[in-house]
């Protein structure tokens, strides 16, 4: 069984294997090769100098940036005096990073979990708390967090019943980890359950609900849309007294190698029927945007791509190619289908489409969202697809939902109904933080005031 120990050998020895790694994804997506130092601990000077003493808020990727927002504009308004740090391990986290909060909070990479690079990270920012979110765990990076008496939050707590599997085997090493946490918030109960189950003290785990349900509109949301629909309009008949295209759009959201196929078939035939139908694809990762382009040209549909920055005129497939724009594309489309769920990669976030109202279908595998999912059945929120023949199904689902309107704006309220009555995990782990830094807060501010009221006195005399 791997312990704390061996884990940290173990990881420093295969440094030059990450890295090498790092530079093989490159070739794919050259940003993966870029600021390699912060992947040894280097936390990158800012504009201005690295403000320290503050919290670290960790994002892996895209999704659960999007999913901290709301949690993360809290904390800004809550402590603005204290500085917040968001970091990501992808490239295209970093963006959405960027995108969200500019320079209102500082960025970087999270470090490989190796124990100088972890150090190093610990040493420059010297945060006084930090915040972990779903199954990321960083054992190395959380021990010396610990033991340097840094404040550790994980929120939207999440443990499948494979990841529970798979870290059981392991558990001399992570159930340590999770008891260095002062507290774990979790989606839900069925997760409270599982973290339990793998030996987290039951006193510092509590079920605070889903943070993916606390999305809203924003206004940047509302201009990229603008900026989409300028394209759209351009060369497309407007419908009656609507400001939108005449053209039906049916988008997939985040897809993965082999979820294209299913559509393009899926597509063709709805073409047949439906030949004013848009396509619009949104692969998942940027490295792939380019075999995407080629897969639907190769099968004989004509394309736009949004990098191009080109009208979408008699175009059948709308590729977009682009970050940042996939809440505003959910608002324009007509139809969602969520991509990974056609195979073992267990779907994306179905709520993002159901804020917008929009009719949603999912292949056979939604198991990252089993909770939310089961909410969606509950409430005849979502149209489930079988394992097998799933292009087939997508024609008989997709060109139903055409030719019954009442039915989609049926479908799209439900879900809508589903996110609304879920609100509110990001004020409960708001509560979370300020119980574990108001002792530290307030001895900070009881200082302040002192050395304030003695260079007063000192003034005065």
């Amino acid at each position: 069984m791997i312990s704390l120990l061996i884990y940290r050998i173990l990881l420093l020895l295969l440094l030059p294997v990450a890295l090498i790694f790092l530079v093989v994804r490159s070739k794919k997506n050259t940003a993966y090769r870029q600021r390699l130092l912060e992947r040894l601990g280097f936390f990158p000077t800012q504009p201005q100098a690295i403000q320290q003493g503050g919290i670290v808020v960790h994002a892996a990727s895209v999704g659960e940036v999007i999913a901290l927002k709301s949690f993360i504009e809290k904390l800004l308004l809550t402590y603005p005096d204290l500085p917040v740090t968001v970091t990501s391990f992808t490239p295209t986290g970093s963006a959405q990073i960027t995108k969200l909060f500019g320079s209102r909070v500082q960025h970087g990479y999270l470090p490989l979990d190796i124990l100088p690079c972890t150090a190093l990270f610990i040493h420059r920012l010297k945060p006084k708390m930090m915040i972990f979110m779903e199954t990321e765990l960083w054992p190395s990076l959380i021990a010396q967090c610990h033991r340097q008496n840094i404040k550790l939050l994980l929120i939207n707590g999440r443990l499948s019943k494979k990841s529970l599997t798979s870290y059981a085997k392991v558990s001399p090493l992570i159930t340590p980890c999770l008891n260095r946490f002062d507290r774990i918030l979790c989606q839900s109960e069925e997760n409270l359950t599982h973290f339990i189950q793998l030996g987290a003290s039951t006193e510092r785990c509590e079920n605070s609900g889903n943070l993916k349900f606390d999305i809203s509109i924003n206004q940047q949301m509302m201009s990229k849309k603008a900026e989409l629909s300028e394209l759209l309009l351009q060369s497309t008949t407007l419908a009656q007294n609507e400001n939108k295209p005449s053209r039906t759009l049916w988008l997939v959201a985040s897809t993965h190698q082999g979820d294209e196929e299913i559509i393009l078939s899926a597509f063709k035939e709805l073409l047949t029927q439906f030949p004013q139908l848009l396509l619009v694809l949104v692969p998942r990762h940027p490295e792939r945007f380019d075999h995407v382009a080629k897969l639907c040209l190769s099968q004989g549909f004509t394309l736009a791509r949004r990098s191009e920055k080109t009208a979408v005129t008699s175009e059948q497939v709308w590729l977009l190619d682009s970050l940042g724009e996939l809440m505003a594309a959910f608002d324009l489309s007509d139809i969602v289908t969520m991509g990974g769920s056609f195979s073992e990669v267990g779907g994306h976030n179905p709520l993002e489409p159901a804020l917008f109202t929009k009719p949603i279908i999912v292949g056979h595998n939604m198991s990252n969202f089993n909770e939310i999912m089961q909410q969606l059945r509950q409430e005849n929120a979502v149209i489930e697809l079988a394992e097998d023949e799933a292009s087939t199904q997508l024609i008989d689902k997709v060109s139903t939902l055409l030719r019954q309107p009442a039915q989609q704006q049926q479908l799209g309220e439900n879900a809508l109904k589903v996110v609304l009555a879920n609100q509110g995990a990001s004020e409960k782990s708001l509560t979370a933080v300020k119980k574990l830094l108001s002792p530290i807060v307030n001895t900070i501010d009881k200082v302040t005031d002192t050395v304030t009221t003695m260079k007063s006195s000192g003034d005065n005399s």
